[in-house]
C-alpha cells in the first residue's frame, strides 16, 4: 500500500490503522513526485491519495497520479468539501474519505473495501482474459447478438470468414454480418440467432448452408445457435458457433467418387453401373424401349500379367478403359467390374442391330496393338450381348445372361461377340457343374489313367506307351475329355490337373522299371495352358526326381498351336525342358505348306518324329527323321494289362499276325 500523504498528522493516523489491519505492508510518500517514482519501481497494490500535496493541489494530482499508475486502484483523501470527493470518484478515483471520518473504522473499512473490489475486477479481468482467448484460439467462428438481433462479438475466426472486423459489425444487424443462404435453392436461410431467441434453446442452421463474405466470396458452413441468459433466466441475446466445411464436404465427394468408382480406371464400378442400369431400365420401361449390356473380357490377359507383370498390366486396363470411352456415346456408360471385365450399357437402343454396331465398334478400336514401353500387345476382346427386356427384367440377371453370352463368344474365337439365347443357360450351368465336379474329383481322386502301346512303323514292336486321363463321375460315369478339358483349361483346374496327370504316369512307369519290364518311353499331352506356366518346368523336374524316373522315359506331346504362338517364349520353353532331359513330340501340326518344314526340322532337333495322320510318314521321311512314333493303336487298357503286353515282347511277325494292321486314326485324349 502506497500512502501519498503530506502533512506527517494524518500519515501517522493513516499508517497506524493500516498497521492494526494488517491486510498489507505500507510505505509513504510525502509528494508527489516521490510517490509517482515509487510507484515506477512496481510492487504496488493500492494507493491512499491526499489531494493536496507539496508540489500539487486538487484535480491535477489524481489526473497524474491515474496516468502514471492507471492499474492501481485510488482511494483519495480530501478536506471536507464531499463535492471534490464525488469529482474525484467521477475522474477515476475509486473511493473518497473526508478529513472528518478520517478514523481508523472508516479507514479500514474504506480500504477493505477498495482491495476486494480490486480483486474482484481481477478475477473478473482475468476470466474474461481466458474466455477471450479461448475464443480465439479454436478453429470455430463465435458470434453473438443482443436481443434485439444486433451484433455485439466476433471472434478471430468469424471476423476471417465474415471479412467484418469486430470494430465494424459490433451494433449492426445480424443478417447484414452473417449473410447465410441455403446451398441448393440459393434462396436467404432463416436467421438462426432469431430461431433459438424464439425457441429459447439451441438450433442447427439449415443444412447446405452458404455464408457469403463481405467480399462476395461463398463458403459452406455448419453451425448451431444457443440463446444467451442473464442471472434472472431472462433471453438477453444469442450466440452462434459455426465453422467451414468445405474440406469436409470435398472429401466427402471424393469418398463417394471413390466408392463408386474402379480405383485404376476411374470408371463406374459394380455399384454404381448396377445403378445406371436400373436408371436405364426405368426410363426404357416408361417408354417401351430397350437397354443393351455388352459384357467384354480381354483375351489373354492373364498371360499379359503373368509375363510381363502386374504394371504392365494395369496400364494395359487403363488403355483399354480409355478406348472403351472413346468408342461409345456421352448417354452410354462404361464400367468396370474387376480384373479385365468390362461393362457397357447402352440405355436407348434403337435396335439389335445398333448392339451389333457398338459390339463390332468396341472390337476393332480394342484390336488395334498397344504400345506399353518398349512391348507391343496385342490383345483381342470377346463380348456377350443381352437385352432388356427381351433376355431378364432386372439388372444382375441381365448381366449374368450378357457374361454367358461371353463365354459362348469366347469359345468361338478372338474378336468375336455373341448375342444370348436361351440355351445358354443350358448350357452355363453345364459348365458350372463340370468345374464345381472338376475341383471335387481333385479332392476324391475321380481321375485314372489308362496307357495305349505305340508301334514302330517297320517293326510293328512297342516302342511306347501314351498315357490317357479318364474320370468316372460317381453319378455320370465316364466324362469323355473332350467335355472336361477345354472347361479344365479356362478354369485353370489343367495345371493341378495335369500335375497329377504327370505325377501319376511316372509313378505307374517306376512300378514297371522295378518290376523289371523292357523300359519304353511313356507320353502325356500337355495343354498351351500347362506349357506356358512358369511352373511347369520346374514341376516336371521335381516329379521325376520324387519318382525316380530317369528323364529320357518321360516325352511329352505337344500341339502344333501350343508351340507356333509366342515363337520367343516357345523357344525358351522347350530349351527348359530339353535342359531336363525329357523327350518332346508334336502332334496336329499342318503338312500342307513346305514353309512349315523349317518348324518341323527344328522339332525334330530336340525331339522324336510324330506321326498322326497317313500323311506324316512321308514329310517325317523328308525332313530326315530316322525314328517313327505312329497311332498304329491298340484300344487304351488298365496299366496291368500293358504290364503284361510288355512282357509278352511281341515280335512284329507276332504282331501282324495276331491282329490287322490298326486304323491310322488321330489319338484322342
Amino acid at each position: 500500500m502506497l500512502l501519498i500523504e503530506g502533512d506527517p498528522r494524518n500519515a501517522s493516523t493513516v499508517l497506524e490503522a493500516l498497521a492494526e489491519q494488517g491486510r498489507l505492508p505500507t510505505e509513504w510518500a510525502q509528494c508527489l513526485a516521490d510517490g509517482l517514482e515509487r510507484v515506477k519501481r512496481r510492487g504496488v497494490t493500492a494507493i491512499i491519495l491526499n489531494l493536496f500535496l507539496p508540489d500539487s493541489n486538487g484535480m491535477e494530482t489524481l489526473d497524474k497520479a491515474s496516468a502514471a499508475a492507471s492499474h492501481i486502484p485510488i482511494l483519495v483523501l480530501c478536506g471536507n468539501d464531499e463535492r471534490i470527493g464525488r469529482q474525484a470518484v467521477a475522474r477515476g478515483a475509486d473511493d473518497f474519505l473526508l478529513r472528518d471520518h478520517l478514523d481508523r473504522y472508516s479507514l479500514t473499512r474504506a480500504v477493505r473495501s477498495m482491495l476486494d473490489r480490486q480483486a474482484k475486477e481481477d478475477a473478473l479481468f482475468a476470466e474474461r482474459e481466458r474466455a477471450q482467448v479461448t475464443l480465439n484460439s479454436i478453429g470455430d467462428g463465435v458470434l453473438s447478438t443482443d436481443v434485439s438481433g444486433n451484433v455485439t462479438y466476433l471472434n478471430a475466426v468469424a471476423e476471417a470468414m465474415t471479412g467484418w472486423s469486430q470494430a465494424d459489425a459490433v451494433g449492426r444487424p445480424l443478417g447484414e454480418i452473417f449473410h447465410i443462404i441455403n446451398g441448393a435453392t440459393r434462396e436467404p436461410s432463416d436467421n438462426p440467432m432469431a430461431l433459438a431467441v424464439r425457441k429459447n434453446r439451441t438450433v442447427n442452421l439449415t443444412a447446405n448452408c452458404i455464408l457469403i463474405r463481405r467480399d462476395g466470396r461463398e463458403a459452406p458452413i455448419e453451425d448451431s445457435a444457443a440463446p444467451i441468459h442473464d442471472r434472472h433466466g431472462r433471453t438477453i441475446g444469442a450466440v452462434i458457433v459455426f465453422h467451414d466445411v468445405s474440406a469436409a464436404r470435398q472429401m466427402s465427394v471424393q469418398l463417394s467418387h471413390l466408392a463408386q468408382h474402379d480405383f485404376l480406371t476411374d470408371l463406374p464400378n459394380r455399384l454404381l453401373l448396377r445403378d445406371r442400369l436400373q436408371q436405364a431400365m426405368c426410363s426404357a420401361r416408361r417408354r417401351g424401349g430397350q437397354v443393351g449390356v455388352l459384357f467384354l473380357d480381354l483375351d489373354r490377359f492373364k498371360h499379359v500379367n503373368d509375363s510381363l507383370g502386374h504394371s504392365v498390366g494395369d496400364r494395359l486396363l487403363q488403355e483399354v478403359a480409355t478406348r472403351l470411352r472413346r468408342s461409345v456415346r456421352r448417354s452410354d456408360t462404361v464400367g468396370r467390374l474387376g480384373g479385365d471385365e468390362f461393362v457397357v450399357v447402352l440405355p436407348e437402343l434403337a435396335a439389335l442391330e445398333s448392339a451389333s454396331t457398338s459390339a463390332a465398334k468396341l472390337l476393332s478400336a480394342l484390336a488395334v496393338p498397344y504400345a506399353i514401353g518398349s512391348d507391343h500387345l496385342h490383345v483381342p476382346a470377346s463380348i456377350g450381348i443381352s437385352v432388356y427386356p427381351d433376355d431378364a427384367e432386372d439388372a444382375d440377371t441381365l448381366l449374368e445372361n450378357a457374361d454367358t453370352a461371353m463365354y459362348h463368344a469366347k469359345q468361338d474365337g478372338p474378336n468375336t461377340y455373341r448375342f444370348f439365347t436361351q440355351d445358354m443357360i443350358v448350357r452355363a450351368a453345364e459348365w458350372q457343374f463340370i468345374e464345381t465336379a472338376l475341383r471335387v474329383a481333385l479332392e476324391r481322386n475321380q481321375f485314372s489313367l489308362q496307357y495305349r502301346p505305340k508301334f514302330g512303323l517297320a517293326t510293328r514292336a512297342v516302342v511306347g506307351v501314351e498315357a490317357l486321363l479318364r474320370w468316372n463321375h460317381p453319378d455320370r460315369g465316364v466324362i469323355p475329355p473332350a467335355q472336361f478339358v477345354p472347361i479344365a483349361e479356362s478354369t485353370g483346374l489343367i495345371l493341378p490337373i495335369g500335375r497329377w496327370v504327370i505325377g501319376e504316369a511316372c509313378r505307374q512307369l517306376r512300378v514297371w522299371l522295378d518290376g523289371g519290364l523292357a523300359p519304353v518311353p511313356l507320353s502325356v499331352n500337355i495343354s498351351v495352358v500347362e506349357f506356358r506356366s512358369r511352373e511347369f518346368a520346374a514341376t516336371v523336374r521335381t516329379i521325376l526326381e520324387e519318382t525316380g524316373v530317369p528323364p529320357q522315359y518321360l516325352e511329352l506331346e505337344l500341339s502344333e498351336s501350343a508351340l507356333m504362338k509366342h515363337a520367343d517364349s516357345t523357344v525358351s520353353a522347350l530349351k527348359a525342358l530339353k535342359d531336363i532331359g525329357v523327350r518332346i513330340s508334336v502332334d496336329d501340326f499342318m503338312t500342307s505348306k513346305s514353309e512349315h518344314m523349317v518348324t518341323v526340322r527344328a522339332v525334330i532337333d530336340i525331339s522324336d518324329g510324330p506321326i498322326e495322320t497317313p500323311e506324316q510318314p512321308d514329310l517325317l521321311i523328308v525332313a530326315g527323321s530316322h525314328v517313327g512314333r505312329g497311332h498304329y493303336l491298340k484300344q487304351p487298357m488298365l496299366a496291368e494289362e500293358f504290364g503284361a503286353l510288355l512282357e509278352v515282347r511281341l515280335s512284329p511277325t507276332a504282331a501282324r499276325t495276331r491282329d490287322e494292321e490298326p486304323p491310322r486314326t488321330a489319338r484322342r485324349r
